[in-house]
């Protein structure tokens, strides 16, 4: 999975199509992430305790990651992500289209 909490996205596909956010989880496992502010449900929850009353919560649910492509650092249009090994020996992401550098997303 080539994307990483904390990365600025776009969204590919869904009722959200075009929308660009972060992500605010990964799940490489399932191959999942939930973006901030997208992909909204609404959850029936029990009351567990007084302070907790229960009702409809709204809740960001997890969208397949080929749902979403990382947004360029240079030009914030969607780009596929290579990878590169520099000089150091350390791997870093690079943008395919413009071939820049995608920085460590600060989490």
């Amino acid at each position: 999975m080539k994307v990483r909490k904390g990365d600025r996205v776009e969204i590919l596909a869904g009722k959200d199509r075009g929308k660009q956010s972060t992500i605010s989880a990964a799940f490489p496992v399932t191959g999942k992430v939930t973006v901030e502010g997208y992909n909204i449900s609404k959850r029936h929850t029990r009351a567990t305790s007084a302070e907790d009353p229960g009702g409809i919560v709204d809740k960001e649910m997890p969208m397949d990651a080929s749902n979403v492509a990382v947004l360029s650092p240079s030009d914030d249009k969607p780009t596929r992500v290579g990878y590169k090994i520099n000089d150091d020996g350390t791997k870093v992401r690079v943008c395919k289209r413009t071939g820049a550098e995608i920085p460590e997303a600060e989490v």
